[in-house]
């Protein structure tokens, strides 16, 4: 179940009601008249099965309340109420194949934003995947994978397609780009001062290296591996389940390739730099595929399950 906040202003609060009275779905309907001081109206408090959450989001947004009031929407962790089950069972479908598009595009929203902090991790993540590379270890590459926060502005792209969003797309375009270059750009300063140090070899990088040899060695593995955690990572999103992430996380090898791209580049290997950016690039168009083609899948199956539960109550 979600819990709705609403500000609404006075002479809508009516129509509202009525809205959420006849919303199959929803339970615990409470009113605060003129409870609410900025903006000024009343506020309205509602639970509702996630399963009927979006129309019901989309219904409100329709009268306005998201520009003259508000709606804050939260997950309820636990609910014991007889009521609310029998919401549940009454609302179209199931709570964890609904997608709440409108919660969707402000996680992708936010998970896009090219930040410092977004900066950082993508770079630190880099530059552990480097010394994993020259180290020729599995450990340092999962964790830099683990780290990596790239599969944001991929599910920001994602999103924005299939909604038709164009700003959420450049948005999360810029992050994905500028994000690997600066990364990429500071990690060939970093294996500088490496070799600098002598903790950087060439010997290493060129060494045989059977546990990262695949990163800049690219096949049609790597594009199943993508797809398949493109998948994993959308389904995660769109049903909250966020544990999932991290296993996407370190399916694919994007932080690696460019970490390897970056070192081989500074001691001028530049088959392995193409090889590696070609990996890198792979991954990225077959995590963008599955996503897209994921959520299309899903807005498409939820329509008609929608469509054939309203058939049946008209029946």
């Amino acid at each position: 179940m979600l819990h709705l906040r609403l500000i609404v202003p006075a002479d809508r609060t009516d129509d509202v009601l009525r809205l959420l009275e006849t919303t199959v779905g929803t339970a615990h309907l409470a009113v605060l008249t003129g409870a609410a001081r900025d903006p000024r109206g009343d506020v309205v408090l509602c639970d509702v099965a996630r399963e009927a959450a979006d129309t019901l989001l989309e219904e409100l947004r329709a009268l306005r309340l998201d520009e003259d009031g508000s709606i804050a929407v939260e997950d309820i962790g636990l609910s014991l109420s007889a009521r609310a089950d029998r919401a549940e069972r009454e609302a179209p479908g199931e709570g964890a194949d609904a997608v709440l598009w409108e919660s969707l595009t402000d996680a992708t929203h936010e998970e896009s934003t090219l930040s410092v902090t977004y900066l950082a991790f993508l770079t630190l993540a880099t530059m552990i995947a480097a010394c994993g590379v020259v180290l020729d270890n599995a450990i340092l590459i999962v964790g830099a994978m683990a780290v990596g926060p790239e599969f944001g502005p991929v599910a920001g792209i994602c999103t924005a397609l299939v909604r038709r969003a164009p700003r959420l797309a450049w948005r999360s375009l810029l992050a994905l780009l500028v994000g690997f270059a600066v990364a990429m750009t500071v990690t060939i300063g970093f294996s500088f001062f490496m070799d600098a140090v002598h903790l950087f070899d060439i010997g290493a990088l060129d060494a045989a290296r059977p546990n990262t040899a695949f990163i800049y060695r690219p096949d049609w593995f790597s594009f199943v591996v993508a797809v398949l955690a493109g998948i994993a990572g959308v389904l995660s999103l769109t049903s909250s389940k966020s544990g999932a992430l991290v296993g996407v996380a370190i399916s694919v090898t994007t932080v690696p390739a460019a970490a390897n791209a970056a070192v081989a580049f500074s001691y001028g290997r530049f088959g392995q730099a193409r090889g590696s950016t070609e990996q890198l690039l792979l991954n990225l168009g077959g995590i963008l595929l599955a996503g897209v083609v994921t959520l299309l899948a899903q807005k498409l199956l939820w329509s008609r399950q929608q469509r054939r539960q309203r058939q049946r109550s008209t029946a």
